[in-house]
Order: C-alpha cells, then sequence, then structure tokens
C-alpha cells in the first residue's frame, strides 16, 4: 500500500498588477509511504501551496509531481480526479462539512456517485466507529463540537482508503486538549492504516512529534529532520 511522493524543482509563482510572487521555489522533496511527516513554517511560507500540488488541487508553474513514481503531470481533469480518489484524502482546517447532510452521509459523501465494491453505508458506519463517534450518525454539523466536526472529517478523508492524508492546520480550530486528541487519532490512524500523514502545522510541539520533521521559509525547504518524538 505504500506509495512514495517526489517533487522535482518545483515552482509556484502568482502574477498580478505586474508583479511576480513565487510561492515554492525549486523545491525538491521526496516523501515515504507510511510516515507522518510534519510541515511547519510560518504564515506565508508556502506550506499550504506545496499541500495543493501534492494533492494535486493545484498545478505548479513548473517541475514535476511523481506518486509512486508516476508522473501526474499530464493527466487530465477525470483522470486527476480519479487519482485523487484513489490515492489522496484531505483533511481541512476549517472542517468543511455539508450542513444538511449527516454525520454519516458526511462519511459517504466522497463515494456518492462511484461504483464500489464494498457497501458504502456499512464501511462509513465503521469508519464513524474508529472516530468514536457511532452515537452521531444522525447529527447534523451544526449539533456537533468543533472536535467532533474534525473527526467525522477524518472519517470522510479515509472512508476510499488513500494512501496519504493530507492535513492543513487540522488542529488550528481547536483548542489545545481537542487539538491533542485529534493529533493522537492521526498517529493511530497513521499506525494501524499504515497511510502516509503529511501535517501542516504552526505548532512546534506537534511538528516534533512527527516521524519527520519539515520546516519551510519563504518557498524552500529550510530544515529536513528526523523528529524528536516528545512523549
Amino acid at each position: 500500500m505504500y506509495q512514495s511522493i517526489e517533487c522535482r524543482k518545483l515552482v509556484k509563482a502568482f502574477r498580478g498588477d505586474g508583479v511576480e510572487t513565487h510561492a515554492l521555489k525549486q523545491v525538491d522533496l521526496v516523501l515515504e509511504g507510511g510516515k507522518f511527516i510534519s510541515l511547519i513554517g510560518p504564515s506565508g511560507s508556502g506550506k499550504s501551496t506545496l499541500l495543493s500540488l501534492i494533492g494535486t488541487l493545484d498545478e505548479p508553474t513548473s517541475g514535476e509531481l511523481l506518486h509512486g513514481g508516476q508522473s501526474v503531470s499530464r493527466l487530465n481533469s477525470r483522470q486527476l480526479a480519479d487519482f485523487r480518489f484513489e490515492t489522496i484524502g484531505f483533511i481541512f482546517q476549517q472542517f468543511h462539512l455539508i450542513p444538511t447532510l449527516t454525520a454519516l452521509e458526511n462519511i459517504m459523501a466522497p463515494l456518492f456517485g462511484r461504483k464500489v465494491s464494498y457497501d458504502k453505508k456499512e464501511r462509513s458506519l465503521k469508519l464513524l466507529e474508529l472516530v468514536g463517534l457511532s452515537e452521531k450518525a444522525n447529527a447534523l454539523p451544526s449539533q456537533l463540537s468543533g472536535g467532533q466536526q474534525q473527526r467525522i472529517a477524518i472519517a470522510r478523508a479515509l472512508v476510499h482508503e488513500p494512501k496519504w492524508l493530507l492535513a492543513d492546520e487540522p488542529t488550528g480550530n481547536l483548542d489545545f486538549e481537542t487539538g491533542e486528541v485529534i493529533f493522537q487519532l492521526l498517529q493511530r490512524l497513521n499506525q494501524e492504516k499504515g497511510c502516509g500523514v503529511l501535517f501542516v502545522t504552526h505548532d512546534p510541539q506537534l511538528a516534533n512529534r512527527a516521524d519527520r520533521k519539515i520546516e519551510m521559509r519563504d518557498g524552500e525547504i529550510i530544515a529536513d529532520s528526523q523528529a524528536r518524538h516528545y512523549a
């Protein structure tokens, strides 16, 4: 199941009012499958931009992105959608749950319109149990706390069994205790499910508890090391 990700000289430039701004500058990076990797840096350092490129939500200005040794640069929009479904699970700071759907329906949402070999509802119920919210199956997002909404979002990201979870500040809108619960849940899922996790954060204490810590500044990687695994 493990699948590596390779970034080769990725550049992302934005143009406006005659000025070109480089969000990413020639980023070279290899991410090993199955690892829990943190990505840290100040606002504007390029963390979220890099995450969007790795998840194929955006295209680089130049450079190449490979998943499992295969370039995704030449995939058309339908092929990219299929690739994301097979490979990537996204977790966002803002949860992005559909307000008119129940918790269970939100988890099932990525499977809507997809032909799969398993029972969609059964798998979603198992994930509800995995994140400790079986009793909230019929609750709407407005009836859930922030931490509960994020756990539903994590279950939704896992429903199609991705090879990578890309988490963009998933604890940023949560209090310390709830954020700790979410972080520990992601660590457990990484260990039990075997999916790689790329965890974007501003929090150095969380970043240090990953298998590997990558630090960015001004669109470049300035440090890349094995993290220290604080208890």
